[in-house]
């Protein structure tokens, strides 16, 4: 009769039992890892004059990364918080035409021609504004090394430290 015996198998037991633990862990923090060098290829690029220049540094500031672990894995969210116009500057679209009224002051001051104006009001036609997609640009010229870092994560989790 032949007896089979496997030595180490409470250990492999226990090393498969924490695999799951262990390995969402290390995704997340492979996931914020790779959400914050997004948010600065976003921010110190795309932000800062490869597509958009910045004049106040409101769009730039707004950019924000945040990672979700919950039953169904991990979730990165990356975008912008409060900034009314980013969504068009992303996208592209067409504002409404509307009136500009002074905020400060009696009256506008605008140069137009050459010359000076002063008016109380002015009817604004709307704007047609092109797509500058600084979010979907970014993520499309990481995806690569997205993909090959998650892709060696299950690995690395289990050959450990």
């Amino acid at each position: 009769m032949l007896t089979l015996g496997l030595v180490g198998a409470d250990a492999l037991d226990a090393r498969l039992g924490a695999f799951p633990a262990q390995f969402l862990n290390d995704l997340s923090a492979k996931a914020a890892a790779l959400a914050d060098a997004l948010v600065d290829k976003v921010r110190n690029d795309k932000l800062s004059g490869q597509v958009l220049n910045a004049i106040s540094g409101e769009l730039r500031d707004s950019i924000f990364s945040e990672v979700r672990i919950d039953s169904d894995g991990v979730a990165v969210n990356v975008g912008s918080a409060g900034i009314k116009y980013a969504a068009i500057q992303e996208y592209g679209g067409k504002t409404a035409a509307h009136e500009i009224l002074p905020a400060k002051a009696n009256v506008l001051a605008f140069i137009a021609g050459g010359a000076l104006h002063f008016a109380r009001r002015v009817e604004h036609p709307g704007s047609l504004i092109p797509e500058r997609s600084y979010l979907r640009s970014s993520l499309a010229e990481m995806m690569d090394e997205i993909i090959a870092a998650f892709a060696e994560s299950p690995g690395e989790t289990w050959e450990g430290p």
